[in-house]
């Protein structure tokens, strides 16, 4: 899923330029969105699903004829994202969260980080040229929208199975306490070796696809660090590649971690290691 962030102080034209944004990339691939609504409530009080939440359900999902709307505690635009990556979206375009480490398209004077692309307003930007900004972006991956990805493609109906591995950071390593990790990638080189062992593995008899995603920056214990997906014919030939896959990424990727403890810090290159 490639993402994009919309942002702009209040009645700068977001909502708009969001609109426009979203029927072109539709065009491309599914699209889905994400909106700021700061301390809004969307579950109107008094209504059985609020009633639902007040009586202490965690998560609360409201279904008609057309429409899913979930109600659910402690969110953020990470949680969101997820969602939209999980229901197999191409493209995400998020309105506001101007704080965000997102690329983003900035509306007027407004203060942001990460802006790829300023505008005084949206009857001044080139749709089709953002769109292309937002197809260069680097994809954004969740276990579950590999397999969406794995469950899309051509050669699908020639597979058994599909397995997964998650690498996670682990807490703690005999008595050192891990604060967090810190992933650094070598550019495109990094991002251009996963798809070479990926493409390696495809060839090998009985494997019908192979995808694998390492996010970067810091990722704290228990978060995921890496993701791949094996799709074989038969559970032999999977377990092996996927194994494979595992250690050539190990081995042959360029992405470098940074260990954040209790007792120092150091960078090492092992980045299935946790």
């Amino acid at each position: 899923m490639r993402i994009i962030s919309v942002v702009g102080y209040k009645k700068s034209g977001k909502t708009t330029l969001v609109e426009q944004l979203v029927k072109v990339l539709a065009k491309y691939g599914s699209v889905g969105t994400v909106k700021h609504l700061h301390e809004h409530s969307l579950n109107t009080p008094n209504t059985d699903t609020w009633k639902h939440a007040r009586a202490g359900a965690n998560i609360v999902i409201g279904v008609t004829g057309s429409e899913l709307v979930k109600f659910s505690h402690d969110n953020n635009l990470i949680s969101a994202l997820d969602e939209l990556a999980d229901a197999g979206m191409d493209f995400a375009v998020v309105e506001g969260f101007k704080d965000s480490q997102l690329p983003k398209i900035a509306l007027g004077d407004v203060e942001a980080a990460c802006v790829v692309k300023k505008l005084d307003a949206p009857e001044s930007a080139d749709i089709e040229e953002i769109v292309d900004i937002i197809r260069q972006q680097p994809e954004y991956h969740t276990l579950e929208s590999l397999i969406h990805k794995i469950k899309r493609s051509k050669e699908i109906e020639k597979a058994g199975a599909i397995g997964t591995f998650t690498g996670i950071v682990r807490g703690r390593t005999g008595e050192e306490s891990t604060e967090f990790l810190e992933f650094e990638a070598y550019g495109e080189v990094a991002w251009q070796k996963m798809s070479e062992i990926c493409a390696d593995l495809k060839q090998k008899e009985g494997i019908v696809n192979v995808l694998m995603h390492h996010r970067t920056g810091i990722i704290n214990p228990g978060e995921d660090i890496v993701y791949i997906v094996v799709a074989a014919g038969h559970r032999e030939q999977l377990f092996q590649a996927l194994r494979e896959a595992i250690e050539r990424l190990k081995a042959e990727v360029p992405i470098w971690k940074k260990e954040h403890t209790l007792n120092g810090e150091w960078w090492v290159h092992d980045t299935a290691g946790h």
